[in-house]
């Protein structure tokens, strides 16, 4: 059966949660659409992050990604909210999410949002 666009990310117990170590993901395969021409946006994701308990499957990640191929998303918020759907999902230690936009109509966009866990968020 083929893969279909998700916004469900599925996880997987941290291996070495007494360590702190660095997952870094890159796709250069991301799409959305622009809200106000409804033009199609192309952008190289890069996600950082320190695991705490859990870690994010990949075939998941990228079928969440792909889910925003055909919704209409501002650069900023849609950086903001592929953080905010991580940090629900697996709670790391810290995650930062950087969305570099290609080139359209002259202009190219780079979108970074960070997330620390501290006493406040913790648990």
């Amino acid at each position: 059966m083929p893969s279909a666009p998700s916004k469900s990310l599925d996880t997987f117990p941290n291996p070495k949660p007494e360590r702190d170590y660095e997952i870094d993901i890159r796709t250069p395969e991301f799409t959305c659409v622009c809200p106000v021409t409804g033009q199609p946006d192309f952008a190289h994701v890069h996600i950082r992050y320190v695991p705490d308990a859990l870690c994010v499957e990949l075939k998941s990640l990228k079928l969440y990604l792909w889910s925003y191929r055909n919704e209409g998303a501002y650069h900023e918020a849609v950086t903001n909210r592929i953080l905010d759907d991580l940090v629900a999902a697996i709670a790391p230690r810290r995650m930062t999410c950087t969305l570099e936009f290609l080139v359209r109509g002259g202009i190219s966009t780079t979108v970074t949002a960070t997330y620390e866990k501290n006493a406040e968020n913790a648990g």
